[in-house]
């Protein structure tokens, strides 16, 4: 499909586009805050939570060694395993307001631990990385101090935001939790590096979510280096190990034989992805909207931030796009993997004011996968979807040519996208032969 014939099909929900952020907001979520004291004194018995079911686990990063470390269970009846976060939200259409919701509904039950973990497979910290590691969620019983912190955390964009808390005095398993197969010969296997670790579990069919809480537990890597991750730290770490590892396979794949452009948008984000003949290069560039979470200022212009990185790859952690940048890669180079190409790569992320909570950077990684799979853009209106576009994308002559249509639709100029990416400044002298 031609990419002006493509472009054509993906107008913007402007009823969408039109909602105040006050709106968006939904105060509904303030008052599931205030309900959740009194839900939570129904099913605390005494000083304990009986019953509770332990989908997660948060481990915190202030004061590293020595982090406060929590299981995550929902106060309210329901499938527990609605409150794991993974791909399945995407694919469920949850809004901003349904996550933030389903994450406030967790109780991050909490205590203090060293990260240091090697052999401690006792206590709380026992028991949370037995829940860690259990292919579904775990049954506990938890005593707890009888105080309530309803403050919410959001986080800094890559972890979820997380719920209220209490303090900890105990914790027991009420029963045997399943770990599966892959998992168990990773943790017995003390002499196996964490990387090599990782990218195995991948291989033998688990997902990056399942592989970051294993991660997270310290039940990954050589046993006298077996630590506690803080989740923001291991959400990253997977994603770029995982990245690391499809580049590699492409490292001598051919490359894509034409440009091609494709679109996905969801939660007030809206990305681009334009792919182009070529040895691998990758970047993203964001562009976030006043107004927006990142951006809060309803005044100001259009904050942009980028990174990037050649055929070699990066040696050093991306500052301004954070963990968005390996989230995103991640999306693309699974692609690339599954058809056994390898492309130059430019990523474009608009964050509109439609986005008013940080809810991770989980979103990222699905709207960049989903942009290769099935619909053009993500629509918890299914029937603002085109259906005729589904699988389709679209292409163009030149890579110059791509970015000039989609800088048509974009926030900010083409000339301002030029001087922000190294990508668009430099590429079009080599592809325009193509």
């Amino acid at each position: 499909m031609r990419l002006d014939d493509y472009i054509e099909g993906l107008e913007p929900d402007e009823s969408q586009r039109r909602r105040q952020l006050a709106e968006e907001k939904s105060y509904a979520i303030t008052e599931y805050l205030e309900d959740f004291q009194s839900r939570f004194e129904e099913t605390v018995q005494g000083d304990s939570l009986y019953g509770a079911t332990a989908p997660s686990i948060f481990v915190g990063r202030t004061n590293y060694p020595d982090v406060s470390t929590g299981l995550l269970s929902p106060v309210a009846e329901g499938d527990p395993t609605d409150f794991v976060t993974d791909g399945q939200w995407y694919q469920q259409g949850l809004g901003v307001g349904d996550v933030v919701e389903r994450r406030t509904g967790l109780l991050n039950s909490r205590r203090r631990a060293n990260v240091n973990v090697e052999d401690v497979w006792d206590g709380f910290v026992g028991v949370q990385r037995e829940v860690a590691i259990a292919g579904d969620p775990v049954d506990v019983e938890i005593g707890l101090d009888g105080k309530l912190d309803l403050d919410l955390d959001v986080g800094e964009g890559v972890a979820t935001p997380t719920g209220p808390s209490a303090s900890a005095t105990s914790v027991d398993l009420t029963e045997n939790p399943y770990v599966p197969r892959p998992v168990k010969k990773t943790l017995e296997d003390d002499d196996w590096q964490a990387q090599g670790a990782m990218t195995y579990l991948y291989r033998r069919g688990l997902d990056v979510y399942d592989i970051n809480r294993v991660l997270s537990a310290g039940a990954l890597g050589q046993g006298e280096n077996r630590r506690l991750v803080p989740t923001r730290w291991s959400i990253t770490a997977v994603d770029d190990t995982i990245g690391q590892y499809l580049r590699g396979k492409l490292r001598h794949a051919p490359s894509v034989d034409s440009v091609e452009v494709r679109m996905n948008e969801y939660m007030g984000n809206r990305f681009w992805v334009v792919l182009a003949p070529g040895q691998w290069e990758f970047e993203l560039v964001e562009m976030k909207a006043p107004g927006s979470v990142w951006n809060p200022d309803p005044s100001g212009d259009i904050w942009m931030g980028s990174a990037s990185e050649g055929y070699e790859g990066r040696t050093g952690y991306v500052d301004e796009t954070a963990g968005a940048y390996y989230a995103s890669r991640l999306g693309v180079l699974e692609h690339l993997a599954d058809r056994g190409r390898q492309a130059k790569c430019l990523v474009l992320r608009e964050v509109s004011d439609d986005y008013w909570a940080p809810v991770g950077v989980w979103q990222v990684r699905e709207s960049v996968r989903n942009a290769f799979d099935g619909t053009p853009w993500h629509s918890v209106d299914e029937d603002a979807v085109d259906e005729s576009l589904e699988g389709e994308h679209g292409e163009a002559e030149t890579f110059h040519g791509a970015v000039r249509t989609i800088a048509q639709r974009l926030p900010v100029s083409y000339d301002r996208l030029r001087r922000k990416s190294d990508l668009v400044a430099g590429v079009q002298s080599s592809l325009g032969d193509f």
